[in-house]
């Protein structure tokens, strides 16, 4: 798909301002987007937004179609009469630049069951009840299995399933039927948080696009092991009789780790999914493509060729290749739903085949500006080697701020940023901004924390660290009228 010159900014929700301890999709979200307009932005990369598990990171969901019910903004469900206004006070005192997880889900999940019991208690809104039942029903392929699976997860303890009760682990009929029965109260409750979450998610969507923003969102390209996606689709991956998972999904060893990355997530049968017309993977394209205007598949690599580790391994080093699943699958897809608004993340230890894969179905590829000025190898990341079907970053998520980088690169790396971009390095992260926007790649996108210019301390991720991770926040103060006035002017001078 063709795709017009434009820029953007990375934020995900968790990060807006907000009075409970956590951004969500309510009045700051709107806020957000009226930045966007007024800096004339087109593009709001908003990262996955699915329900978090292990380490609350968005990249390790216990749903790859369900949204996160804590990005329910309270405020929205006082407006639509579920919630009082004093149930909307805050009751506890935030960090309004850190996000605290545990708290955070523990005092929203309470106002959330407030705002179900006015919802069950209110017999006489029948429009919104039928609403609530039409939507369970369009989407009962997955919020069925999700929502028993949620319910289950609370009734042993959040342990994961691989630990509950071997009928139910097993997803066995007669369990299946006794645990709906014992838990159909809290099953509907699940069921109600999604259909919140979709309902305030396409509210906002539609106020994006209706002001001339597009939302780029995220599909990882594994689930996590913990999720309902694979106890309840375990024929889609590698698992044994016992649902134990035979390899799972890392790197293999590199320059920045000797041993590789342990993911540990299950890997797919893609025989299986093959056999099935691949309508697991379609049904997931197509559950975010309602939510999203632009998709951008997380390691595309894997589909070329994918790092299998034995499970139980304690390091990816003892890894094979295995071939995935190629072009068969995006045959399937656009088959299926017809050319599609995809970006490729095509990063890391490429090969022949990925680029190929990548060119045949016309994806744009990633450059991350941070990732050209190594002084002592080529880079492809600069952008005299863009070409026009590309997407710029000046980092990701997963990268330092560009401040926080270029304080920690080596003095010859320092000096080739220098001499190439003709700075003094005192304003280094817009300097990285202005050669995005100027470049040829198609869309240029930066994190918000680079546009504020802060340092290490603002870092969203930093990868194979599992504590510590997607807590920055920011407050509207640090958006400044000299930082909108900087990227509107960008954003003109170079035609984006």
């Amino acid at each position: 798909m063709k795709f017009k010159r434009s820029s953007g900014i990375i934020l995900h929700p968790t990060s807006l301002p907000g009075k409970y301890g956590m951004g969500d999709i309510g009045p700051n979200a709107y806020k957000f987007v009226d930045f966007l307009v007024e800096t004339k932005q087109k593009l709001w990369q908003v990262l996955p937004l699915g329900p978090t598990g292990y380490g609350d990171s968005p990249y390790q969901c216990f749903s790859t179609f369900a949204g996160n019910p804590i990005l329910i903004s309270i405020e929205k469900l006082v407006e639509e009469g579920l919630l009082d206004k004093k149930d909307a006070e805050p009751k506890e005192a935030f960090d309004d630049n850190k996000v605290d997880y545990g708290r955070v889900i523990n005092y929203k999940n309470a106002i959330f069951r407030k705002a179900f019991d006015s919802f069950e208690s209110n017999k006489k809104n029948g429009a919104e009840t039928a609403k609530f039942e039409s939507f369970c029903e369009r989407h009962s392929k997955w919020l069925d299995d999700y929502s028993l699976f949620m319910s289950l997860k609370g009734k042993f303890h959040g342990r994961p399933w691989i630990e509950w009760d071997h009928d139910i682990k097993l997803k066995q009929n007669d369990a299946v039927a006794r645990y709906k029965q014992e838990l159909s109260t809290e099953i509907k409750f699940q069921k109600f948080l999604q259909y919140v979450f979709f309902k305030q998610w396409y509210e906002l969507k539609a106020y994006a696009n209706s002001n001339g923003v597009k939302i780029i969102g995220d599909i990882p390209i594994y689930v996590a092991f913990d999720s309902s996606d694979a106890w309840s689709s375990p024929s889609a991956f590698l698992f044994d009789s016992q649902m134990n998972p035979t390899k799972v999904a890392g790197v293999p060893p590199d320059y920045f780790s000797k041993t590789g990355q342990l993911w540990g997530n299950p890997l797919y049968n893609w025989q299986a999914l093959k056999d099935s017309g691949f309508k697991w993977w379609i049904d997931r394209i197509r559950s975010v493509e309602e939510l999203v205007d632009i998709i951008r598949i997380d390691h595309f690599r894997g589909f070329a060729a994918y790092w299998a580790v034995p499970y139980g391994d304690k390091t990816a080093a003892n890894g094979t290749w295995e071939k995935g699943p190629g072009e068969d699958l995006f045959f399937a897809i656009k088959d299926a739903m017809g050319d599609l608004p995809i970006l490729a993340e095509d990063l890391g230890f490429l090969t022949e085949d990925v680029h190929a894969l990548r060119d045949k179905f016309n994806f744009p590829s990633m450059k991350i500006l941070q990732f050209g000025f190594d002084s002592k190898e080529g880079s492809p990341y600069v952008p005299h080697l863009f070409t026009p079907n590309s997407v710029v970053y000046t980092g990701t998520h997963d990268n330092d701020t560009i401040v926080g980088w270029y304080d920690k690169a080596p003095a010859e790396d320092k000096k080739y940023v220098k001499e190439y971009m003709n700075t003094d390095g005192k304003d280094i992260a817009w300097d990285f901004i202005r050669f995005a926007w100027s470049s040829v790649a198609v869309f240029a996108i930066a994190p918000l924390q680079d546009l504020l210019s802060l340092g290490s301390e603002a870092r969203f991720n930093t990868p194979s660290v599992a504590s510590g991770n997607w807590q920055w926040r920011f407050n509207w103060d640090q958006i400044t009228p000299q930082v909108k006035e900087r990227l509107k002017k960008f954003t003109k001078l170079y035609g984006r």
